[in-house]
């Protein structure tokens, strides 16, 4: 595993085709710390939630954050916009989204959502792998 890389961060205005390269950041980021176990929950758990950016948020701009923790992955979505997300079992029957958390929530260990100090929300996301190798001198 590449010690030197234990996160990624990148701010962006998000667009149609964003979660395809992120998808393809994510997957080459999980393969480098030898967790591509993780990686089609992680993929599909950072495209829904750049899709909700890209669908709620109306100057589209976004940072995606990347962690590699001691039992897995956390995958954050940040953004100014103050609306939190809702459940699918807050929507009508008839709306057209917003089944999307559910299916995150069905393929991720954990998640949720957390106000920004100075405005908006993120929301993230865990998975659990293999826990990072024992170093010497760390503890």
């Amino acid at each position: 595993m590449n010690s030197y890389i234990s996160h990624w961060r990148l701010a962006l205005t998000a667009g149609a085709h964003s979660a395809y390269h992120i998808r393809r950041i994510v997957r080459s980021l999980l393969i480098e710390w030898e967790l591509a176990e993780l990686s089609e929950a992680a993929e599909l758990g950072v495209t829904e939630l750049v899709a909700n950016v890209v669908r709620h948020v109306p100057d589209r701009r976004c940072v995606v954050v990347l962690l590699r923790l001691p039992g897995g992955i956390r995958v954050e979505v940040g953004d100014d916009h103050p609306q939190l997300p809702l459940m699918a079992s807050e929507l009508s029957l008839e709306s057209e989204g917003g089944r999307g958390l559910a299916l995150l929530d069905a393929v991720v260990d954990k998640w949720g959502v957390g106000r920004r100090s100075g405005g908006g929300k993120t929301v993230w996301f865990e998975c659990a792998g293999s826990p990072l190798p024992e170093t010497p001198g760390r503890g």
